[in-house]
């Protein structure tokens, strides 16, 4: 039976990036599969073979922007405050992203109205943080995804969201705990009190967005927290969700003959952080390594050294299989692609679940969480030469590696999203 899928994922690319991956299986078996897209998406999706459906977060700029340009300008515009402990960040920075989303959700509530009505979808899959109350109105199956830290699904023995905190000691925890609560809490009271007006079912207490009738997380089983905290059977982990679309890679000729590949990117937005790109660049080009860096979105200002290549945007997901190692900012994405293709990391956090990817893959033994602006050249080298020599790390990741594969996320989302619509319709 043919549905009509209307995805909404937040306009920054790791989650829009996993919608297009599951997107593609579905709209491959015949599915219709439209995109409400953040304005300054127009085109990409299409190019893709996906309907779009154009929303605004805000006023229009006096400028056109590219792909996700909000958060690329506020990230570069923030990027001072990732220099503070993750308790302090709370107020200064992780509230002011919540209140940006909440900002965005109210202002395209009548825009997502009109879309519902015009496209009639069958299922509608958010992958966001926050409530569009529009899509949980909208009388069909509603999914959520989750495609950052599952720490974001919040328990009592697991550590604060956020934190990046370790999880074999509560130091802290309750400390953190109360800080969210005090900053955030007047924040989520006024927005919940809007979604109950639109007329939504009200939110959990101190969460930003409802439960689906399905929600799928991505989060391999070797770093998962299901030791510590079960879920209902609402909840499916997806291994991987490594999309299908990027374009190949091929190395130059001669480029890393003899030498070790190693990949480095920080992300479409911790790429805005010029300095710190030029911070890395520097102490990795006093190795006799080969980089692939992702320069992002102000690459004209970022100049490589000799023993490295890159662009403002590179095809992920095809690079990975060439390369030895992962320098990672830990994003959900980056996280997840490196075990799927078996690849050692060494994580530098920025911001939001960052922190709590780079102390997962440090705590499970799969990489090395640095400080992102107060490491050395020793360390940063050390950490690579380890890793690299590690054998017994290549060979756990290569069996981890070959099973989450196997595990076929993209699919078993596809089948779960089909399911639901198909009994919903």
């Amino acid at each position: 039976m043919a549905l009509t899928v209307l995805f909404m994922p937040e306009s920054a690319y790791g989650p829009t990036n996993n919608c297009i991956g599951i997107g593609d299986v579905l709209r491959k078996r015949g599915h219709r599969v439209v995109f409400a897209a953040e304005a300054s998406w127009a085109g990409k999706l299409t190019a893709l073979g996906f309907e779009e459906e154009l929303v605004s977060l805000a006023p229009a700029p006096d400028e056109p922007q590219d792909a996700g340009q909000f958060w690329k300008d506020f990230i570069r515009d923030t990027a001072p405050e990732f220099r503070k402990p993750t308790i302090d960040q709370l107020e200064t920075w992780v509230k002011p992203v919540w209140q940006e989303l909440i900002d965005g959700a109210k202002f395209c509530q009548p825009q997502l109205l009109e879309i519902i009505a015009r496209v009639r979808p069958d299922v509608i899959v958010e992958d966001n943080v926050v409530a569009f109350p529009a899509l949980n109105t909208a009388g069909v199956p509603f999914v959520r995804i989750v495609s950052c830290n599952p720490l974001e699904v919040k328990g009592p023995d697991i550590a604060p969201v956020f934190s990046g905190y370790p999880a074999s000691s509560r130091e802290g925890w309750a400390d953190f705990l109360a800080e969210y609560d005090r900053t955030h809490r007047p924040m989520w009271e006024q927005f919940n009190d809007w979604v109950v007006e639109q007329g939504a079912p009200a939110l959990p207490d101190l969460e930003f967005i409802p439960e689906g009738a399905l929600n799928l997380y991505v989060y391999p089983r070797v770093l998962d927290y299901t030791d510590r905290r079960r879920l209902a059977p609402t909840w499916k982990r997806l291994e991987s969700s490594v999309r299908e679309t990027d374009a190949l890679f091929e190395l130059p000729p001669g480029f890393a003959d003899g030498h070790k590949l190693i990949y480095f990117s920080l992300g479409s937005l911790g790429s805005a952080d010029v300095e710190l790109m030029r911070r890395v660049i520097a102490a990795l080009a006093k190795t006799d390594h080969r980089y692939i860096v992702s320069k992002g979105p102000l690459h004209e200002e970022i100049e490589l050294a000799d023993n490295m290549i890159g662009a403002e945007f590179l095809p992920q997901t095809t690079i990975m299989p060439l390369v030895d190692l992962v320098i990672t900012h830990g994003g959900n994405n980056t996280t997840t692609e490196a075990m799927h293709f078996g690849k050692p990391m060494i994580v530098l956090p920025l911001f939001w679940d960052q922190y709590d990817n780079a102390q997962r893959v440090h705590e499970r033994g799969y990489g090395v969480r640095l400080d992102t602006y107060g490491f050395t050249d020793e360390q940063l080298h050390g950490a690579i030469d380890r890793l690299l020599g590690d054998a017994e790390l290549r060979d756990r990741l290569a069996k981890d590696a070959a099973e989450i594969r196997a595990a076929d996320g993209l699919r078993v989302a596809a089948d779960a999203i089909e399911r639901i619509g198909t009994a919903g319709k």
